[in-house]
């Protein structure tokens, strides 16, 4: 079945949190509700924090245990509180001013969901809110009050943001890497290991350790007087790309190791490198293709930079409102 659960609405710097399917809360959670922060009278409960954090903390109980776990639960919680107490501001700077959400709006929203979430089967939304404990009337309350916090938010952003062109340089200049695509090779590699048998070798009663170093030295001779690289590699190689003649595909820098990137990254097209001794193997690499570091010019991005500053003077003209806010009203964190 699926299972939902009503999220308070909104987190900081982020406009609106949508209605999200989770696992109902593990009975270690059900504990007796209290209150986490009084806001001008208003209260902020315990199970709202524990709704709020559910999801994020089922996450980070996959990834972490005992006390780190304890502390990102904790961490969690706190920003919770003060994402509720954010909220409880917005609904009463909206009561306050006597707004109003048209019921038709609520009731688009909830279509929305329905169609979303539920494919538009109304019977299996109204019994997966039942499963949940939660009733219709709830719920319209919490999609209501998620409209009026977006409404209220998005009321505080101007619309006539003019970014400067110095802004936008700076922006480029800072994130650069952002719009680079690294150089690249076309690779291809023979390796031979020391302490192993090669299918390939006519010797394999002798010394490995100097067989090995033998067997690529004369692999190298017969590469360098013609011989078919991927062939010579499926013969040979000792590694899981033999099959495919030793093909690595198209490979950054970061993919190698430090001294196979430093030969690899300096051979041209068709160029096969010396024999390359790394932790007791021997490698032979050449280079079929080169890619050389990309960077998208400026004109090329300047518009989706405009967009990302945009949105973060929103979300500041935002934030400077929640301050005002918070400074005027008598907030109790308990």
């Amino acid at each position: 079945m699926i299972s939902i659960r009503f999220v308070p609405f909104f987190f900081s710097a982020v406009a609106l949190v949508t209605l999200s399917a989770v696992a109902p809360l593990p009975a270690a959670e059900e504990v007796i509700n209290g209150i986490a922060a009084i806001v001008n009278g208003d209260v902020v409960t315990f199970s709202q924090v524990r709704e709020l954090v559910a999801a994020q903390q089922k996450s980070a109980s996959e990834i972490y245990q005992g006390e780190e776990l304890q502390n990102k639960i904790k961490e969690m919680r706190q920003h919770a509180v003060n994402d509720l107490i954010d909220r409880d501001l917005i609904l009463q700077e909206f009561k306050k001013r006597e707004f109003n959400i048209p019921a038709y709006i609520v009731d688009d929203s909830i279509q929305r969901i329905i169609r979303q979430e539920f494919g538009g089967d109304r019977a299996a939304f109204v019994k997966t809110l039942q499963a949940q404990g939660y009733t219709m009337a709830r719920f319209r309350d919490n999609e209501k009050d998620k409209i009026t916090v977006q409404a209220m938010r998005q009321s505080k952003t101007s619309d006539n943001i003019i970014v400067s062109p110095v802004k936008i340089q700076a922006y480029y200049d800072q994130h650069r890497d952002a719009y680079s695509t690294p150089a690249q090779i076309k690779l291809r590699m023979i390796v031979l290991k020391e302490g192993s048998s090669s299918e390939g070798s006519s010797d394999a009663s002798s010394p490995t350790s100097v067989s090995k170093k033998q067997m690529a030295e004369e692999i190298r001779e017969k590469l360098s007087g013609g011989a078919e690289f991927d062939r010579l590699a499926q013969m040979y190689s000792e590694d899981s790309t033999n099959e495919s003649g030793g093909d690595w595909g198209w490979v950054e820098r970061t993919t190698l190791n430090e001294d196979l990137a430093k030969v690899a990254f300096s051979l041209k097209p068709s160029e096969i490198s010396p024999i390359i001794p790394v932790d007791n193997a021997y490698y032979i690499l050449m280079v079929e293709a080169v890619k050389p570091a990309v960077t998208k010019p400026l004109s090329e991005v300047q518009q989706e930079i405009v967009q990302k500053l945009v949105q973060e003077e929103k979300l500041k003209g935002q934030e400077r409102w929640l301050k005002e806010l918070r400074e005027k009203a008598y907030i109790k964190i308990l």
